[in-house]
């Protein structure tokens, strides 16, 4: 009984406020390294840039393959039986967030230049 009083209530009490600190000394850290970095030189706004670019057309390419992939299978299988229309929508819907995602990380790195 003991034990178990040790193992789930005494450890945690203990070992959460030590990773609690931990994680807060990390983020303090990690803030300070970031302030301490910028993009004043000529060649970190190219490489800014040409990452935009990257972000937006390879995942903009990957959702296009995927949903030519996936879409023509959906509309295949919503012929057969309709009942599968949500499943047939939702996989197309999670191909197109890929180019979505990868168009708000264009937007973030461009708005950094």
């Amino acid at each position: 009984m003991k034990r178990k009083l040790l193992l789930f209530i005494l450890l945690p009490l203990v070992l959460l406020p030590l990773m609690g600190m931990a994680a807060a000394l990390t983020v303090q850290t990690v803030q300070d390294q970031q302030a301490q970095t910028t993009t004043t030189g000529p060649y970190d706004k190219i490489g800014i840039a040409i990452g935009a670019g990257l972000a937006i057309g390879l995942s903009a390419l990957g959702a296009g393959a995927a949903i030519s992939s996936a879409g023509s299978a959906a509309i295949s299988a919503l012929a057969e039986k309709p009942e599968t229309f949500f499943r047939s929508f939702l996989i197309v819907a999670l191909a197109e967030a890929l180019a979505i995602y990868g168009l708000i990380m264009g937007i973030l790195l461009w708005i950094k230049l």
